[in-house]
């Protein structure tokens, strides 16, 4: 991004919409998952021992914006996707008779990739409802507040966090411009400026959850990592909120789908890949069922904390393998669906404190029979199927309410993401990121993981579809 392409101001402060609400409370849009749809078979792809120039390891955002980008250029490729369906950490499902996200959901103008692909595809844009009635953390439990009164007192104590972030971030999408003063920045975490800044157990309580980037503790997110959000949103509390208020009517699914159709490519589902071999002129890339693909290049399109899950040889350097062992990803995160009934509900929301059983629950849907409510946990010990559990978790915040249903995924548990949003720890940014953005021999990798931009959301999964394309295209000499 150069100093043109800087993003705008934020417009005058305004009444927090429901998903305001969500970003208060410290979700990113990478939260997981993608509903399987019927995909273009415009391309036969040919017997799996037939030659390609590329194979793509993922039918996420990510994988599938490089299939489309080097069949543009006319070479041929094969999608590989561990799944029964595409869309990695985006799911689009359904659950009490309405179509729901149990993963990434949110987009924005600011997030330009996304944005461009929403445009050219034509999708249409709808907005969530704002809530009405906020329940907060307090010494005693918990405390009912307007959204507004949370909203503007959460700009006071979380906008000093990223002081001179302006000059250490200048120009968000090359995070590194200002490596010298990113450093000292990278070295902390959320928690170390929230000890430095020294509020009241009260203002700490109500801030909580937001500065633990929902990973349960702030202790657990990197200062840089929440001021590289900050300042892709434009610098200000305001320009944060106003990110990701918009959904795709159609679903996420829908976006992924028209990528994937888009590059012609049927992709092979039910294919996990358990090895891939470069042997300097071509790539081996095996499944576990025992299937070989050969092709001139590879992009590996999985979320970071699967990337040893896959043997690789030569074997990737120490960089790689020990962010994989560290994680990226949140691996307690679990984001479900309710339905719950009770007196008087309205559209409230409710923001639980860093490390309890419920980081937040945020209104999706008001209905005669109810609400349909969109929770998150990275609790390692909380079960949201559990609705007795559920319920007596909720009844502390809002007494009285019923639990009807629930739908949940634990990102942790499943094997192909191994986590949810992905949260840079401190070090990350100025240690081990760039060189794990570059290819490995014809080997290169993409996942909103390692993005420059908004990495953890799915406009960075795109962007590194976009990366990725460039460097197999320059490996095979294009």
């Amino acid at each position: 991004m150069n100093a043109a392409d800087k993003l705008p101001g934020s417009g005058p402060r305004h009444a927090p919409s429901r998903r305001t609400i969500l970003k208060t409370t410290g979700v990113t849009a990478l939260a997981a998952g993608v509903g399987a749809g019927t995909l273009n078979t415009a391309r036969a792809d040919g017997p799996e021992d037939a030659p390609t120039d590329v194979v793509v390891i993922g039918a996420g955002f990510a994988g599938a914006t490089a299939a489309r980008e080097l069949t543009a250029k006319g070479l041929s490729v094969r999608v590989l996707e561990a799944r029964d369906r595409i869309g990695g950490r985006v799911w689009t499902s359904s659950f009490a008779g309405e179509q729901v996200e149990m993963g990434g959901t949110w987009v924005d103008r600011k997030q330009k990739h996304v944005w461009a692909e929403i445009e050219r595809y034509g999708m249409s844009i709808v907005s969530d409802a704002a809530p009405t009635r906020a329940f907060v953390p307090a010494a005693t439990g918990f405390r009912e507040m307007s959204p507004m009164e949370v909203y503007v007192r959460q700009s006071e104590l979380i906008t000093p966090f990223f002081d001179g972030s302006r000059d250490y971030f200048p120009r968000p999408f090359e995070p590194f411009h200002r490596e010298n003063l990113v450093r000292p920045v990278d070295a902390m975490s959320m928690r170390d400026r929230l000890d430095q800044l020294r509020y009241s157990p009260d203002d700490e309580l109500l801030i909580s959850n937001t500065v633990g980037g929902l990973t349960g503790s702030a202790s657990t997110i990197g200062l840089a990592c929440f001021a590289h959000w900050w300042s892709l949103s434009g610098w200000s509390f305001d320009g944060y909120m106003s990110v990701n208020t918009d959904r795709p009517e159609a679903g996420s699914t829908a976006l992924v789908k028209a990528i994937l159709d888009d590059s012609g490519v049927t992709p092979v589902l039910r294919a996990p890949v358990a090895s891939v071999t470069d042997d300097g002129r071509k790539v081996k890339v095996t499944t576990r069922a025992g299937k070989t693909y050969t092709a001139r290049a590879v992009v590996v399109a999985v979320p970071v904390n699967t990337w040893n899950t896959i043997a690789f040889a030569p074997g990737l350097p120490a960089e790689y393998t020990r962010l994989s062992t560290d994680g990226l990803g949140v691996r307690t995160s679990q984001k479900f669906l309710m339905h719950v009934r009770g007196a008087d509900l309205d559209r409230f929301y409710v923001e639980g404190q860093a490390g309890a059983p419920l980081l937040n629950v945020v209104p999706f849907k008001e209905r005669a029979d109810g609400n349909i409510m969109v929770g998150f946990s990275a609790n390692p010990t909380f079960d949201p199927t559990n609705t007795a559990a559920l319920q007596a978790e909720l009844r502390k915040a809002v007494p009285g309410i019923e639990v009807v249903a629930v739908k949940a995924q634990h990102w942790g548990n499943d094997p192909y993401s191994r986590g949810g949003w992905a949260v840079r720890r401190a070090g990350v940014l100025t240690g081990p990121l760039r060189s794990v953005q570059q290819p490995r021999g014809r080997v290169a990798f993409a996942t909103g993981d390692i993005a420059d931009g908004w990495h953890g959301f799915m406009d960075g999964a795109i962007e590194t579809g976009f990366t990725a394309a460039a460097q197999v295209t320059e490996i095979l000499g294009g």
